[in-house]
């Protein structure tokens, strides 16, 4: 099964933050899963520590390819497909981070793991 992890489930699987679903603890740590996360996680993820909404963005960015490849996560880029499709959408989501992740689930046809009840709008599967 391939997946695509949104943010706060990267952080939280990072950090063993018990909010992480039991089912979420499983898929991720799975190793016949393909575990994506997007280069848009990195990009919020530092926004929100510049912003001081996110104390451990600091050393999640620094070590953000250690972190990832260590699990052994893959990273998945954003392209300009994704982000034409990301302004697209006609849901009512404000969110840049959420839109892109959407577009990245729906174009590459992965579920997006995430806990977030506003991403359900999106033409994705959601999983948590």
């Amino acid at each position: 099964m391939r997946v695509l992890l949104d943010t706060h489930a990267l952080l939280w699987w990072l950090t063993n933050d018990s909010r992480l679903s039991s089912r979420a603890r499983e898929i991720i740590g799975d190793l016949d899963n393909a575990v994506m996360v997007s280069a848009a996680s990195a990009w919020e993820i530092a926004t929100k520590h510049r912003l001081g909404k996110l104390q451990i963005g600091g050393v999640v960015i620094q070590r953000f390819d250690e972190l990832v490849t260590a699990d052994g996560f893959t990273h998945l880029a954003v392209n300009y497909s994704q982000a034409v499709h990301a302004g697209t959408y006609s849901v009512d989501h404000r969110d840049p981070f959420d839109r892109i992740l959407a577009a990245q689930a729906e174009l590459e046809q992965i579920p997006l793991l995430t806990t977030d009840p506003a991403l359900r709008d999106f033409p994705i599967r959601c999983i948590w």
